[in-house]
């Protein structure tokens, strides 16, 4: 509704009998379970396919942060290939998580089992979700809780319409209701053509889902016990199953190999970077500049091609970075200039000027207005403001007075203190 000029009424309320009404927390599910437990053969990794990342993160913690948004009373990983890796990660990044595993890989129908020992008598809705699902969201998961819940499912499957449905399971309706999900080995002809496929995310009534997993069987192409079927079994019973479609594909779409590995990480990316050059962060080229979903940008920040921003780097408002440069856990003040550097948890003064060919390394400080010239290594050394640090030099472990000006190929090391007048060249006025 479009109001006269533009503005909406004022209501006035009298505010002893109109009080402040919150809005309302969803209820939190019963559990999340997280599959995590496959071979990922097809990445040829010595490393768990669940730890490759994805803009600095691996998939899994993805999938641990989308789950974590539910507030669930539960959150079990079931875990199994490479579980020692998997186990050691989560301890790292979600200490609070269960675990469950699943020795032997007998279809999502047993994993889902597995990771359900020991809640035998939950009640309340239980979703399902996958470890390798990196785009998916919180929000998104909750969109689908609510849509369960609107509809007064006993099941909901979040599904996505697709032009090329090779090698997804098919939802198959009578109606507005899921009747079945056909896998693509098992799918007639017809079936095949479908287009609307099975993200196999799901919300699960508790009680129907044990009855599910309690009669699956191994009578299908693979020989595993599928969790689709317990939506035939759901509908046997006279459980109603709904469906909640998404039009973001991406948050549907699972990696399998390093093809798609890459793909994943190109969209993630490209969402990144599109996200700060609407917030007014200029970025000559968006193909060759990578940003990771934990840098912070101020406005009026420029990058240059072939940029690679990762970690906690935050630049500050006027700094232009590149071209030819990576930067991982630095900051950079207003107005500095950081051209074809590499750089890693390091500070960059407002108004410095960094590079070409510069490596910062670990504990390098450079403060405001300072020069660090071509061909220079800086380590764990304070250098102070106005300082002239020429070509060629090597600076670590030391601290550098405000206004020195250092001589081209000093390599100066462990020093206490370099003084001002310490150097033969006189400081010039600009660097006062």
């Amino acid at each position: 509704m479009a109001w006269a000029h533009g503005h909406a009424p004022v209501i006035e309320e009298n505010p002893v009998t109109q009080p402040t009404q919150e809005t309302p927390q969803p209820q939190p599910v019963a559990a999340v379970v997280v599959l995590a437990a496959g071979g990922g053969t097809r990445m040829k990794s010595s490393l768990s396919k669940l730890l490759h990342k994805v803009s600095g993160h691996t998939m899994l913690s993805y999938a641990v942060s989308a789950a974590q948004a539910l507030d669930p009373q539960h959150l079990v990983v079931v875990v199994g290939h490479n579980r020692e890796q998997v186990l050691e990660h989560l301890h790292e990044i979600a200490p609070e998580v269960t675990t469950a595993v699943q020795e032997q890989q007998n279809g999502t129908g047993h994993a889902v089992g597995c990771g359900l020992v020991g809640l035998e008598d939950i009640q309340g809705e239980v979703v399902v979700t996958y470890g390798d699902v990196p785009m998916l969201t919180g929000e998104t998961l909750q969109q689908l809780v609510d849509a369960h819940r609107g509809a007064h499912n006993q099941v909901t499957v979040m599904t996505a319409v697709v032009p090329d449905p090779t090698g997804y399971g098919r939802i198959i309706r009578d109606g507005d209701t899921v009747a079945r999900i056909v896998e693509q080995k098992d799918a007639t002809d017809t079936e095949a053509a479908v287009q609307e496929i099975n993200s196999g995310i799901y919300v699960f009534d508790a009680e129907v889902l044990r009855l599910g997993l309690s009669n699956l069987d191994t009578n299908n192409a693979q020989g595993e016990l599928y969790l689709t079927d317990v939506i035939t079994i759901a509908n046997r019973e006279g459980h109603r199953v709904g469906a909640h479609i998404i039009d973001d594909l991406w948050q549907t779409e699972g990696v399998n190999d390093r093809v798609q590995l890459a793909r994943m990480n190109a969209e993630m990316n490209r969402r990144i970077v599109e996200k700060w050059m609407r917030a007014g962060v200029t970025v000559l080229d968006p193909v060759t500049t990578w940003i990771e979903s934990e840098v912070d940008l101020a406005r009026d920040v420029t990058v240059l091609p072939n940029t690679h921003l990762q970690g906690a780097t935050s630049i500050a408002e006027g700094a232009t970075i590149g071209p030819d440069t990576s930067l991982r856990d630095v900051e950079v003040g207003e107005g500095a200039t950081v051209v074809r550097t590499h750089g890693e948890l390091a500070v960059v003064g407002a108004g410095a000027v960094v590079g070409p060919w510069a490596h910062l390394r670990p504990g390098a400080q450079i403060g405001d207005r300072t020069t660090v010239a071509g061909f220079v290594a800086v380590r764990n050394a304070s250098i102070g403001d106005g300082v002239t640090v020429a070509p060629l030099s090597y600076v670590g472990g030391v601290e550098v007075e405000s206004g020195t000006v250092m001589q081209p190929g000093a390599i100066i090391l462990d020093a206490e203190t370099i003084h001002v007048n310490a150097q033969p060249n006189t400081p010039t006025e600009e660097h006062q």
